[in-house]
């Protein structure tokens, strides 16, 4: 039966038309919208009609292509989606799935780092709890945590405010560095002016930036002779006495360890970035968030590639 929002049933109309507003709002489809929630598209359709007309505003703009939320709207569903998602938590209580860790945990973080330091703490989590399922989405781009479905992020870099609960575990630097072979032959740089002078390679991916900044207050516009669209690929180049590059410390921590790659300009350098922990943190986190924050937390700190 769909929602009238009259007589007895009408918290659970609305909680249900809800649902079904945030399906259409996130699918940009009533026609998808129904098939994914097994009802008929005029019964979606006459659904968010009378939910507009019971909020007194537009929520979605239709067209002969697509649907899009107004202004409004846009704002409805962000209400929606902290309504259901807290009706959710409040039935996972009252299931016991607040007591042991169940169901499938969803973690991001930027794609090097995810691959070198969360995804072994991730293996480890399911060694630890057999019963439970992971979900890895590492990306050199902001994930927006409730929208794409993540709860736990691993974050580089200073937080803006947020309703997010944040744990620092550690903070890492930006390097620069080249291979001993190119220094040899080049030089080396002793001060951001004398990267005029080198050849630098950089990446396009979340932390690229043409103006490299330095902890005395100086910038430098850096002209890269050579563009990559990842870190990995930055950093390769630079192994093979090519150019400088400029990346995080950890992203070569083991290249500069054995001696492929040779940090320079180190005086220089700006004051480490923050590495948080970040979840929502809602009314009571799951267990099967609070294990893994627990984890990852002890794991972070105990980590030497962070000061």
């Amino acid at each position: 039966m769909l929602p009238s929002f009259t007589g007895k049933g009408r918290l659970m109309d609305r909680w249900l038309a809800m649902r079904i507003f945030v399906q259409v709002a996130e699918t940009a489809s009533f026609a998808k919208a129904a098939r994914q929630m097994q009802l008929s598209a005029p019964a979606v359709t006459r659904t968010v009609a009378t939910l507009e007309e019971l909020v007194g505003a537009r929520l979605l703009v239709r067209t002969t292509r697509s649907v899009k939320t107004t202004e409004a709207g846009a704002r409805y569903l962000e209400d929606c989606r902290r309504i259901l998602a807290e009706i959710a938590e409040a039935e996972a209580a009252a299931a016991g799935h607040y007591d042991q860790p169940s169901g499938t945990l969803s973690v991001t973080a930027a794609l090097l780092f995810g691959q070198l330091h969360v995804l072994p703490i991730v293996t480890e989590y399911l060694d630890l709890y057999p019963g439970m399922r992971a979900r890895t989405f590492f990306v050199d781009r902001p994930v927006n945590i409730v929208e794409e479905g993540m709860d736990v992020a691993v974050r580089i870099g200073h937080l803006p405010d947020s309703g997010f609960t944040a744990i620092q575990v550690g903070s890492v630097s930006r390097v620069i560095c080249a291979a001993p072979e190119y220094l040899r032959q080049h030089g080396v740089p002793t001060s951001p002016a004398d990267l005029k002078q080198h050849r630098i390679v950089t990446s396009t991916s979340a932390w690229a930036s043409p103006e490299w900044r330095f902890a005395d207050g100086q910038r430098v516009l850096v002209e890269a002779a050579l563009q990559t669209n990842t870190n990995e690929a930055a950093i390769a180049t630079a192994r093979q006495a090519w150019g400088l590059t400029r990346v995080l410390a950890y992203q070569v921590a083991a290249d500069l360890r054995e001696g492929r790659l040779q940090r320079v300009m180190s005086e220089f350098e700006e004051p480490p970035l923050p590495i948080h922990v970040l979840y929502p943190e809602g009314r009571r986190s799951p267990a099967k968030v609070r294990a893994f924050i627990d984890l990852a937390v002890a794991r972070l700190r105990e980590n030497p590639a962070f000061d």
